[in-house]
């Protein structure tokens, strides 16, 4: 991890499906639009409003379900205790293999 603020996002990431403020209003627009046309794809039982929440929700969710990272870290010393506790997400929404 070059930057600790790269965590913070990781955990938001982890813990909402998604990055607050990632996307400027117009691109989050964009996304909508093109939700819409995806979410018209789909049965009819679980198709959304059609609303820019309901259809940036999707997206969120879709993301959610598809997107795997991976992170390794060295268990030794201070530094790995340290973010497990100020980003819990790392341990509550994760998976740990730990090597030896």
């Amino acid at each position: 991890i070059k930057e600790e603020m790269f965590l913070e996002d990781i955990n938001n990431l982890l813990n909402s499906g998604e990055v607050p403020n990632l996307f400027p209003a117009d691109e989050k627009a964009d996304i909508c639009e093109k939700m819409r046309v995806i979410d018209r794809q789909r049965d009819k039982t679980v198709q959304t409003d059609g609303s820019p929440v309901a259809l940036y929700n999707l997206f969120v969710t879709i993301v959610r379900d598809q997107l795997h990272i991976m992170l390794a870290m060295s268990p030794i010393g201070d530094g790995f205790r340290n973010r497990i506790r100020k980003f819990p997400a790392l341990v509550s929404c994760c998976t740990i293999d730990w090597f030896q």
